[in-house]
């Protein structure tokens, strides 16, 4: 029995490993095992260090283009190891810890977020989404900021797709004076945001800051319906996400959204509130 047969790297994976990652990595060992190769082998081949070709196995590790290609050419795949990690590739220009969401709210039917800190970044102007991504810390190199924020970009695909999904967009007032980026680019932030309010399927509504009674205190959250009916939750805090399945804690979750949006302007009197601020800058 060859070394490696008997190592965690092929009997399973780490937990909580990004969907991206496992596809990947499963698809790895088997044509690894087809070829009849150790994971020392087929590093040596591939010019990589076998820590690297573990950790892909294991989905510690993100898989890059060059990765691929040399992993390809070692295992004599003639593209196919290329073509299936292609897409996964491109699914992981999102961190980690949101690949699983963006995945699910591609596919949505319906979703209604609700924002306390940011413009959701299914609204966001290109210059609006580099200047939040900017400002991460630790921070990030240039490269990795435009990666993300192209990746932000194409998530937007979701309002203007076919079948039409339901969009409703909650913002607290303050998210819409903070202005990031500076005024001009706050500005066209707000004008962007006018537009997308005028979009049939999409409704945005400002819930002002003089509320007195607000149920929303405990943070942001989204809701989604699935191609298959079923409704999830999405929380996020400070790099750290969950998705949502428990019928209860969904439950709990609509049934505090719904106060929230009736607490809220209108859509009308919202998109009132939004084009008063533009004029005001």
């Amino acid at each position: 029995m060859r070394e490696d047969d008997n190592t965690a790297s092929d009997s399973g994976l780490d937990d909580d490993v990004p969907l991206t990652r496992r596809v990947l990595a499963r698809q790895q060992v088997r044509l690894r095992k087809f070829r009849g190769l150790t994971q020392e082998e087929l590093a040596e081949r591939a010019k990589y260090s076998v820590t690297q070709v573990r950790g892909i196995e294991k989905g510690r590790r993100k898989a890059t283009s060059s990765y691929v290609e040399a992993i390809d050419a070692a295992l004599q795949a003639d593209g196919m190891f290329i073509a299936v990690a292609q897409d996964l590739i491109d699914e992981s220009k999102f961190p980690e810890w949101f690949e699983e969401y963006a995945q699910t709210e591609k596919t949505a039917r319906r979703l209604y977020s609700y924002s306390t800190h940011a413009i959701d970044g299914l609204l966001q102007t290109k210059e609006h989404a580099h200047a939040v991504t900017s400002t991460y810390v630790p921070t990030l190199d240039d490269e990795r900021v435009e990666e993300l924020v192209t990746a932000r970009l194409e998530r937007q695909a979701l309002l203007t797709r076919k079948p039409q999904p339901t969009l409703g967009f909650v913002l607290e007032q303050v998210v819409l004076e903070r202005p990031i980026g500076g005024r001009e680019v706050h500005r066209r932030q707000l004008e962007h945001l006018v537009r997308c309010a005028e979009m049939r399927n999409v409704s945005i509504q400002v819930i002002e800051t003089a509320v007195v009674t607000h149920v929303g205190l405990d943070g942001p959250m989204t809701l989604l319906e699935t191609p298959e009916g079923q409704t999830l939750g999405y929380v996020e805090v400070q790099g750290v996400s969950e998705i949502i399945a428990a019928p209860v804690w969904v439950g709990d979750l609509e049934q505090r959204y719904g106060i929230i949006r009736s607490q809220a302007l209108s859509p009308e009197r919202s998109l009132d509130f939004i084009k008063e601020l533009v004029g005001a800058l």
